[in-house]
């Protein structure tokens, strides 16, 4: 369990404290707000109403023992600034922050913020994918143009092994899991055969992954 802090619980603070949350971390919540803080307040670990464009009040909530201290303040640039720029002055080592702009983008990167988050662009990213290969359900980015994709195997591959739908050629992707209801097989095997509604997990290159992609879910 790690210990986040959320500045900013707009709609992207607020979505992202809870998620940490469901996934047994500890969120110290913040926002100039009162009436965004009280709307979260019993369900974060800690929330404060705080205006973090002032270094000794943001120095009060002690945030330095956080693991990542997320600035989710978009709109404002002077607030986000300063916020960050507090951050670093207090102490805080891990600084993830949202940008809306380039320039916005620029100036936190010359602050040395650890991560630079775009959620508009982001999710326009994740939605052309999902438009683009609608057989994908999830996808990662993992760099270099290599991705992590989750598809849903189609019906009609059931009683076929591994082996008997995917290429000789190995070298560009990799599996990684299958899943089927709660059981997992990692590095599932070649001649493992499917058993029906299962999903197939896999890392490759973007090339590879195109060219596999539909021949796991159409009609032979």
């Amino acid at each position: 369990m790690a210990q986040f802090g959320v500045i900013g619980l707009g709609r992207f603070g607020a979505r992202t404290s809870l998620e940490l949350l469901e996934l047994g971390h500890e969120v110290i919540g913040v926002d100039a707000d009162e009436k965004l803080v009280e709307e979260l307040a019993d369900q974060l670990t800690h929330s404060a109403i705080c205006d973090v464009t002032d270094e000794k009040a943001l120095n009060e909530l002690d945030l330095s023992n956080c693991d990542v201290v997320l600035v989710a303040i978009g709109e404002d640039l002077q607030a986000s600034l300063l916020c960050v720029l507090h951050l670093k002055t207090i102490g805080v080592e891990t600084i993830w922050a949202k940008a809306t702009s380039k320039s916005h983008h620029q100036i936190l990167s010359k602050l040395g913020v650890s991560r630079i988050i775009h959620p508009e662009e982001e999710m326009g990213i994740r939605v052309a994918q999902a438009l683009n290969y609608p057989m994908v359900n999830e996808y990662m980015s993992l760099g270099h143009n290599w991705f992590c994709v989750e598809i849903a195997l189609g019906e009609n591959l059931e009683g076929k092994t591994l082996n008997d739908i995917l290429p000789d050629n190995t070298d560009n992707f990799h599996l990684l899991l299958l899943k089927k209801r709660d059981e997992v097989t990692v590095t599932p095997g070649p001649e493992t055969t499917i058993e029906g509604h299962e999903t197939l997990v896999m890392a490759g290159s973007l090339k590879a992954l195109k060219s596999i992609a539909p021949k796991l879910v159409e009609e032979s």
